[in-house]
């Protein structure tokens, strides 16, 4: 038991790092404290006596939703209402998103919902924490959200394997009706219908009450769930893209100047300060930099990779502090606030679903990843190029022309960087106006957080690619190349080559490069970087 990573807590400090922990790294959630089952609870009553009120006219309580908020909707039918919701949004579509990125969404919708503003029961909240914990994650089809009532498709998708109707819901044996629709779940590696998933987790499935379809359904969940885990591996990423062009440095001989510390100095910009620093810092006691004495300057690839890079953990470290926020905010609507002293309880309806900021923030970090995967394939360019190259062979074969060498690797690489830019146009600037004009500006939030997501793992792999190129590069600089490298880059190709043989004759690269992005996104390779400079070389600071 000792070895299992600590619990996470719903409490109003949830950390992009304990979002990875529950999704990827089996990390439990605590069960609601005391004072956060009394806020909830509170919160809960304050519906309660609303929906008690004689001619209460409370939207998406006692009256439809969207264009529909003008139908009145009779107390009594408020529990049927909450499931009906859920019915009509659960029509999303596309492949299902990745059952880390759905553990994330009830991460951060049952913290959301023990903030104590959504009008819930706490036993909603110990269902997700429960799935959590034992393992069911839905099925969420991948399409189909706006991002601005909230990502109501995703989100009625995962609600409709945790909750159920109201009242029993029972088929003919007595037991729940079979037949109910419940949405799919995975569990213990099996892909079935929600229902049967929670009951062989032995989880029940609470039937819904008035407002809590809603508090399920509205929200920001989906983007800021994709926006967490997308922060994680972006800052990673960047490291080893740093890693990568260090070694690009090495096989193409570039030139130490560019990265004298009083020249960043000078830019007064820190995210461009520390890329630089890691760069001298893997490069110190280079044989291979500054090897051609002609040369005055390199070209921009090189040259220029801490003004490109040095951004890029800037804009990361803001968005860290953006989605931080809204993993510990508040999203539905309408948000119910009981009584405090003087102030009588209210249920107010607003916008806080509006996807604005996270899709603002998710194309940002997207264009951002476009622009490091674009610098890299142009360093690996140079090094397939005889008049770029600085003496390397032509496609960094020995035996050009009989074999292609990694020709065709950087083919794939182009296809990627060139997949980017379309991906990376911002989907923030779109809009397209639905339910009779009543939702009449939206983010298209979620469209950005895939849309992201493929553009991070597009840039994966073409690190991948500069980091098999910028090993055989060094190769090919026998029959000392390697041994001329400084201890921080030698740490990184002796890894590389680990993974990773020379290429003497043509053969499938495909598999090289998948065993290079492994090894990215286990960390393997900035361990050893790290174990090589200790202290020299360290992460960005967020």
């Amino acid at each position: 038991m000792s070895g299992l990573p600590p619990p996470v807590t719903l409490s109003e400090k949830l950390t992009v790092s304990d979002v990875v922990a529950v999704a990827r790294e089996a990390s439990t959630v605590s069960a609601l404290d005391g004072d956060a089952r009394e806020r909830v609870e509170a919160s809960r009553n304050t519906v309660v006596e609303a929906l008690a009120r004689p001619g209460a006219r409370i939207y998406g309580i006692t009256t439809g939703y969207g264009a529909l908020s003008g139908t009145r909707i009779a107390a009594a039918d408020a529990a049927r209402l909450s499931w009906n919701l859920i019915l009509k949004c659960a029509a999303g579509t596309g492949p299902p998103l990745p059952e880390d990125w759905v553990r994330a969404m009830l991460l951060v919708r049952a913290n959301s919902l023990a903030l104590g503003a959504s009008g819930v029961r706490p036993v909603i909240i110990d269902t997700l924490v429960r799935m959590l914990n034992r393992g069911v994650t839905p099925v969420v089809p991948g399409k189909g959200s706006l991002g601005a009532s909230g990502d109501l498709a995703p989100l009625a998708h995962m609600a409709a394997v945790a909750t159920r109707a109201p009242g029993p819901d029972q088929g003919a044996d007595g037991g729940e009706d079979s037949t109910a629709f419940s949405g799919e779940a995975w569990f213990e590696g099996r892909r079935m219908d929600g229902a049967s998933a929670m009951a062989a987790a032995g989880i029940s499935r609470p039937g819904l009450q008035a407002k809590e379809g809603l508090a399920l359904t509205n929200g920001t969940t989906m983007m800021v769930a994709g926006a967490a885990l997308q922060l994680h591996d972006a800052r990673r990423l960047l490291l080893h893209a740093e890693l990568a062009a260090a070694l690009s440095f090495e096989a193409l001989l570039a030139r130490s100047a560019a990265l004298n510390p009083a020249l960043h100095e000078a830019n007064n910009q820190p995210g461009q300060i520390g890329t630089a620093a890691r760069l001298r810092a893997l490069l110190s006691g280079s044989g291979l930099i500054d090897a051609d004495a002609d040369r005055v300057q390199d070209a921009y690839s090189l040259r220029c990779t801490p003004q490109v890079i040095g951004p890029v953990h800037d804009m990361v470290g803001f968005l860290w502090g953006r989605v931080e926020a809204s993993l510990n905010a508040v999203s539905d609507n309408p948000l119910v606030f009981p009584a405090d002293g003087q102030d009588p309880g209210a249920v107010v309806s607003g916008g806080n679903f509006h996807g604005a900021g996270p899709a603002l923030w998710l194309d940002t970090l997207g264009i951002a990843l476009a622009d490091v995967a674009s610098l890299s394939d142009r360093r690996v360019f140079r090094m397939l190029t005889p008049e770029l190259s600085a003496g390397l062979p032509a496609m960094l074969v020995e035996s050009p022309g009989l074999h292609g060498g990694l020709m065709s690797l950087q083919y794939t690489g182009a296809a990627l960087v060139s997949d980017n830019k379309t991906l990376a146009h911002p989907d923030s600037v779109d809009s397209i106006p639905t339910s009779a004009n009543q939702e009449d500006h939206v983010s298209m939030g979620a469209n950005a957080a895939r849309h992201t997501r493929e553009i991070l793992d597009n840039t994966r792999t073409v690190l991948a690619i500069e980091l098999l190129s910028a090993a055989q590069g060094v190769y090919l600089r026998r029959p000392e190349g390697p041994d001329r490298l400084g201890p921080g880059t030698r740490a990184v190709y002796d890894t590389v080559r680990e993974c990773v043989p020379p290429v003497i004759a043509d053969r499938s690269l495909a598999a090289d490069v998948a065993r290079l992005e492994a090894v990215i996104d286990d960390g393997t390779l900035e361990r050893a970087a790290r174990r090589a400079l200790g202290d020299l070389w360290s992460p960005a600071p967020r």
